[in-house]
This record gives C-alpha cells, sequence and structure tokens, in this order.
C-alpha cells in the first residue's frame, strides 16, 4: 500500500534521455494529505567527460556543465541514493510531464548504473503518477475554483509557470528543479482542495489492471491526452479498436471523427497517414494508449451539461461514428498491421557496440542470471572494479561495464584502460567530421552567441560553455 508521495523534477544536459544526463535533481517526499516529511533533496550530478550539453539546454537551466564537476556527485552515487533514499517501498513517484520526460532519464540512468530500469515504477507498492494530465483533465471537466492560463497566442496553457502565475502559487525560479518541485506540490493542493473527487479518483487509477479493465471494456469513454487538439482542453471521446501488437496498450480511435475514410483503407494507407508528423500534418484520430502510464480516461457519466458544452462534444454525432467503427468489424485488424509496418520487429541478437550501448535499454530485458551479476557491479568499490569480470551473458552489459568504470570511477582505470577511454572519446565526440558531436557543439555556440540583444548572463553561460568544450575535446 502507497504510504508517501515523493515529488520530483529534474533539469538536463538535452531533451534525448538516450543520450543527454540529467544534471540536476530536486525532490521532497510527502505524506499522503501532501504535507512535507524531511528536508527536500537538491542534488547535482556530475557530467561525464564523453557528454557534450545541448546549449540551448543550459541557456534554460542555467547550470554549467563546470558547476556539475566542482559540485555534484557521479551517476554512480545518485542511483544509489535514488534506489536506497528516494524510490522506497511504498513511494509514488510524482512529477509534471515525468511520464514522458524525467521518468524516462531515470530509467536511462539507472540502466548506465547496472540497476534494474523498471522496478522502481512497481515493485514493493511503487508507483509513479503524472500531474499533468489531471491537470489537464481538471480543466475541462471541472474547471471551477482554480484560474486558468492562456498563451501569449490566447490559446489555453496547462504549463507549470503560468499556472503558478494565475494561481499565485510559489514558484520563485523555473527550470530550477526544487523550485519546480514545490510549485508542483502547491498545484496538487489545489487540485485536491478544488476539485478532490476527479483527483482522487485519477490518482486511484494509476494502476495499469485498473486502466486495462476499463479501457478493454471497448465503450466509448472521456479520454484526455496532450495529443487532443486544445481547442477542446485536450480530451475527447475515444474507444478501443485494437490492443497494441507489442505492449500493454490500446490504439483508441477519436470519436468526433467520422470514421468512414479511414475504415476503407488499406493498412499501407493508413501507415502512410499515421506517420505524419508537424503542425501541418492532417489530425489522425487514432492514437495509443499505454495501461502504464496512468492516462486521464473517465467513464462517460463525467461529461455534465457544462462540459459537454465547453468540449463541443456532440454526442448524437459521436453515437453515429461509433455505430459506423462497429459495423467495420477488421478496421483495428488493418491498425495493427498498420504499426507494424511503421514499426517493423527488431531484428534479435544485434550487434552491440561501446558507442551504442547507452541507447540499447529498450533491446530486451536483462537475463535473470546477469541480474545477481549487476549487483556485484554497484557494491565494488574502485579497487575491487579494477580486476572485476562478471562475466555477463547480455553483451550490452560487458560494453557498459567499461564505460561505467571510466565515467564514476576513473581510479580503477588501468594504463590500457585510460588508452581506450580516451580512444572511446575521440570516437564519440570527434568522428563525423562537420556532422560529429563537437562541430554541431561549436556551431550552435556561435550560432547563439549572434543573436541580437542576447543578455549578460547568457554570454557568460556561453562562454562557460566554449572554455568546457576545449577542456573535454581529446587531443588528435
Amino acid at each position: 500500500m502507497a504510504t508517501t508521495f515523493y515529488f520530483y523534477d529534474l533539469e538536463t544536459s538535452g531533451f534525448n534521455p538516450r543520450s543527454a544526463r540529467i544534471m540536476q535533481f530536486g525532490g521532497q517526499r510527502t505524506d499522503m494529505a501532501l504535507k512535507p516529511i524531511g528536508e527536500p533533496d537538491n542534488i547535482l550530478v556530475r557530467l561525464s567527460e564523453d557528454v557534450l550539453p545541448d546549449p540551448d539546454a543550459v541557456l534554460v537551466t542555467g547550470i554549467t556543465p563546470q558547476t556539475t564537476r566542482s559540485e555534484g556527485i557521479t551517476e554512480a552515487e545518485f542511483v544509489k541514493y535514488l534506489t536506497s533514499q528516494v524510490f522506497r517501498p511504498g513511494t509514488i513517484a510524482v512529477g509534471f510531464n515525468n511520464i514522458r520526460f524525467d521518468n524516462e532519464f531515470i530509467r536511462f540512468t539507472l540502466w548506465r548504473n547496472f540497476c534494474d530500469a523498471y522496478e522502481w515504477q512497481w515493485k514493493d507498492d511503487r508507483a509513479t503518477w503524472d500531474l499533468l494530465d489531471a491537470v489537464r483533465m481538471t480543466r475541462a471537466l471541472r474547471p471551477e475554483g482554480i484560474q486558468w492560463p492562456f498563451a501569449p497566442d490566447g490559446k489555453p496553457s496547462n504549463r507549470l509557470e503560468l499556472l503558478s502565475s494565475v494561481n499565485k502559487l510559489d514558484h520563485s525560479s523555473a527550470h530550477d528543479a526544487l523550485s519546480d518541485v514545490r510549485a508542483v506540490i502547491s498545484l496538487a493542493e489545489l487540485l485536491r482542495l478544488k476539485q478532490s473527487k476527479l483527483f482522487d479518483y485519477l490518482l486511484n487509477l494509476r494502476d495499469k489492471t485498473k486502466v486495462a479493465a476499463f479501457v478493454t471494456k471497448g465503450h466509448p469513454l472521456v479520454y484526455t491526452s496532450g495529443r487532443y487538439p486544445s481547442e477542446y482542453e485536450k480530451t475527447t471521446v475515444a474507444v478501443m479498436v485494437a490492443a497494441h501488437p507489442g505492449k500493454s496498450a490500446a490504439l483508441m480511435y477519436d470519436l468526433r471523427i467520422n470514421p468512414e475514410p479511414y475504415t476503407t483503407m488499406t493498412p499501407a494507407e493508413l501507415a502512410a497517414k499515421w506517420s505524419l508528423r508537424g503542425k501541418d500534418a492532417p489530425y489522425f484520430p487514432v492514437k495509443v494508449l499505454s495501461y502504464n502510464r496512468s492516462p486521464a480516461v473517465a467513464p462517460l457519466s463525467v461529461l455534465d451539461a457544462k462540459s459537454t458544452v465547453r468540449l463541443k462534444i456532440d454526442s448524437k454525432g459521436i453515437d453515429k461514428n461509433f455505430n459506423k467503427l462497429k459495423a467495420a468489424a477488421d478496421f483495428g485488424d488493418k491498425l495493427v498491421v498498420a504499426m507494424e509496418i511503421m514499426h517493423p520487429k527488431k531484428q534479435e541478437n544485434l550487434v552491440t557496440n561501446e558507442q551504442k550501448v547507452d541507447e540499447q535499454l529498450y533491446d530486451g530485458f536483462v537475463p535473470s542470471a546477469d541480474k545477481s551479476k549487476m549487483s556485484l557491479v554497484r557494491a565494488a568499490n574502485p579497487q575491487q572494479l579494477a580486476d572485476l569480470d562478471p562475466d555477463f551473458a547480455d553483451e550490452r552489459l560487458v560494453n557498459l561495464l567499461r564505460l561505467y568504470k571510466a565515467r564514476n570511477y576513473p581510479a580503477s582505470l588501468t594504463t590500457d584502460d585510460q588508452e581506450w577511454w580516451e580512444k572511446f572519446r575521440r570516437q564519440r565526440l570527434l568522428s563525423g567530421g562537420e556532422a560529429s558531436r563537437a562541430a554541431l557543439y561549436f556551431k550552435r555556440l556561435e550560432e547563439l552567441s549572434l543573436r541580437p540583444g542576447l543578455k549578460s548572463d547568457d554570454k557568460y553561460l556561453l562562454e562557460e560553455l566554449k572554455l568546457y568544450g576545449q577542456s573535454v575535446i581529446p587531443d588528435f
């Protein structure tokens, strides 16, 4: 049984969790009544010398790699703290857009440091929950008692800093992890105070088995997601049309849309339409609902007269489209084939290499026999690591081990290991000529430095980034 919340937020070196790194971690544990327990966490994580941060990300956070290296702890130390002090049994890890962003960074960080990437989300009554979709659904269905912001273009916005501002919540510094955490806790308190029934309903729906049981009934339901248009408050009436062919998820059809143009398409035609991306791409009325991502779904009975009007829901049109879908019995099967066209199965036993292994978490589960060997790596001190050879069956772990040593325990490296590490960094940062990481990094710094009206703080950050890049680029 869950006993505490742990609210957390990250500031990162970039936006891709496969290649970027956590630079700052902020967190606060609370009881189930949202009252703080103990002191907050505010941790800087040292950037390793094979990683160049995204300059745009640093301009947002203001955290330089030099600061992480002088004041931060290694990833290995950070992971030990996460697994022993943060993700305790009975903890619900909560954030704002954490399921699609922060949680991914946590998983890849655990992967690089020989920890199970998934157990922190479910084992021993642990769970994760995302307040963003709870906010979206509250705005759509029960907005009373809360001030709702709009972006400069007049469209509804659910950005944390705007929600904090219009509701006069404490948020002293946006894009500082601990400040963001305090704002999210205040926002959770506001939602529970003003719309407690909906808050508790969505909190209790975080379990994937409950979500699956509800969605797979095949009845139309209210579904709120960032993929839906803002003109309808990110909310529609949808229905499951097929099970996802590759994971625990459902393919959901947006019942606002007449299905006839789609039910007559071939799988190849559906795949071509579905794969289009970008703001100018035509809307495709099917999306994936993952049961383990705390989706905001609710029965149609939540639609009162006010929300029906506000969301522009045409009940008769919804019913008509639902009946058309039921008449197209093979539509779900065609969507499954379309998905398989867009996402063909990966070749088994792919060759791994040191340059790619950081990104290979999702290439397969670690064999059970290797999990106990992973614990030996985590428990080893630098002296033990120097001679440790766990004989992993998973080739990915073999490649990860040398990187783990070099990034976290450079004192454990032999002379040969040190030469290998320099060669690895040279290849990572310099290979590719004008398309290398280093070339693109300095090119972007130059572009940013030429922006008109650049603030003095930004000039300082860009100069620090230039000095950092020069300091870590290996000699030819």
